[in-house]
């Protein structure tokens, strides 16, 4: 299943802008396993949905290690590593606004 969402906010920026869309899709991923640098959406549940790169998967792949490109996001450095039950998209496609 395929996901369009809006970006809000700078935690990727400049990679990713606030007002860029991006198309995500559903285990299982097409374009294979969650791997580093891969950037994923996901339900955190303190902070809602996130935008984040993947920066480490632990060894059981099923957990992952995920950081903003701002000084100040909250992370995985705030909240810890991010479940796979808690991923709601593997990003496949970015649509920059103009």
């Amino acid at each position: 299943m395929f996901s369009l969402l809006k970006v809000r906010g700078r935690s990727l920026h400049p990679d990713y802008q606030n007002g860029d869309y991006v198309l995500t899709a559903r285990a299982p991923f097409p374009s294979g396993k969650i791997k580093a640098g891969d950037v994923i959406v996901f339900r955190q549940p303190v902070h809602g949905v996130l935008i984040k790169r993947v920066t480490r998967v632990f060894d059981d792949g099923q957990t992952y290690q995920v950081k903003g490109t701002q000084i100040d996001s909250t992370d995985s450095r705030n909240f810890g590593p991010v479940s796979l039950s808690q991923v709601s998209g593997k990003v496949i496609w970015h649509i920059r606004q103009k």
